[in-house]
């Protein structure tokens, strides 16, 4: 079963639906229901055309729904319109998908929450975790936009700003999490850039190949994951770098800053560093600084906690960090980094094993317990050369 190719045509077939007739939240139960039937049958026998074969499974299931809804009977009348098997349209409607998300009836949280769960393939633990709210509120958010939607019909496309959100948070869960989307936020974004002529567009391009350069250095051979100041520079994307580079000068001679701008500048400044203790860390404090006035995140201030350790000190890092609520993501394994940098070890190691029941996915999980045994492990050497 080849599940990347269903991941990759459920946002055509789903907004095929939508174009006939669909409702957006009947739309996606019917795809839903196709892929679960391509699951099944599938492995014996894939169809010559999977998109075809998934567009008229999940139009039966729509129809069949419709028919047992007392309330929808009037969509009986779209039997006759099944459109027979065959060949199905080539075209790539997925970012015309995302602008129906982001329909104007719906907040533009709203949108995002829907938009990732419908056509990101997101969960909703995923999208929680991004918003930073339990995972029971996100849900209920996805329904309550599901519910706003249901028989709208989608003839009014949302704003750019949402679907620049969308995209941003794929990439970002594509990037560090579970699901590789990291790629396809591209493709997306790059279509999106191409399309229309907005610096923040190209901001979030510049962004995204920036980040997407180091993906190679990211990690080990055994999976693990590898620091930025720790990885090896070598490996990093030069063509994607360069390209980020450029995109980022055109959006920011526009004198139009937005929020992608200010964090692929940040991007941008790593990359130009041949090596970690080259990085220019008082400028990158000062693009967190226009970063925070901009977006007021508790997260660009996390980050911003640790550039100041970078430039000023740790100790410095650490009276920023004080600012900021502990229950915010990955705030342990802030501190932890700044107490090591600080020099207390013992503080550090502890704070590390916490942060590593906190970790969101398992590779991180298994970085900070590692970063914890190095530490544990020097101190002892230390007392026994002590003694």
């Amino acid at each position: 079963m080849n599940e990347a190719l269903l991941r990759s045509l459920t946002p055509s077939v789903l907004a095929i639906l939508v174009r006939r007739g669909a409702d957006f939240a009947a739309a996606e139960d019917a795809v839903q229901d196709a892929l679960v039937e391509a699951v099944r049958v599938w492995p014996a026998e894939q169809p010559r055309d999977p998109k075809g074969w998934l567009v008229t499974v999940a139009w039966r299931k729509f129809l069949d729904a419709t028919r047992s809804d007392v309330a929808r009977r009037r969509r009986e009348d779209l039997v006759d319109e099944e459109p027979a098997p065959g060949p199905a349209p080539a075209a790539d409607d997925t970012l015309q998908l995302y602008f129906l998300c982001a329909h104007p009836s719906l907040t533009p949280s709203s949108a995002v929450a829907l938009t990732l769960r419908a056509v990101g393939g997101l969960t909703t633990r995923q999208i929680a975790q991004a918003y930073l709210v339990p995972e029971a509120t996100m849900a209920q958010r996805i329904s309550r936009a599901k519910r706003t939607v249901s028989g709208v019909r989608f003839d009014r496309h949302g704003d750019v700003a949402t679907v620049l959100r969308v995209l941003y948070l794929v990439f970002n869960e594509g990037y560090s999490g579970d699901v590789d989307l990291a790629a396809e936020a591209i493709r997306l974004t790059r279509q999106l850039a191409a399309a229309v002529d907005h610096p923040e567009v190209r901001g979030l391009l510049a962004l995204m190949l920036l980040h997407h350069a180091r993906r190679p250095a990211r990690t080990a051979p055994d999976g693990s994951l590898v620091p930025l100041a720790e990885q090896d520079r070598a490996r990093w994307d030069t063509d994607s770098i360069a390209e980020g580079v450029v995109i980022l000068q055109a959006a920011l001679a526009r004198d139009r800053l937005g929020e992608f701008q200010a964090q692929a500048a940040i991007a941008a400044l790593h990359a130009d560093a041949p090596a970690a203790e080259e990085t220019d860390w008082v400028q990158i404090v000062e693009w967190y600084d226009e970063l925070a006035r901009l977006t007021d995140s508790p997260v660009v201030r996390l980050n911003r906690a640790v550039a100041v350790g970078e430039a000023d000190g740790p100790r410095a890092g650490l009276a920023a960090l004080a600012d900021l609520n502990d229950s915010l993501p990955r705030h342990t394994a802030v501190a932890a980094y700044l107490h090591e940098r600080a020099g207390d070890l013992a503080t550090a190691a502890r704070l590390y094993a916490e942060a590593a029941k906190k970790a969101p996915n398992l590779a991180e999980r298994d970085h900070l317990t590692r970063q914890a045994a190095r530490l544990n492990a020097s101190r002892l050497n230390r007392l026994e050369e002590d003694t």
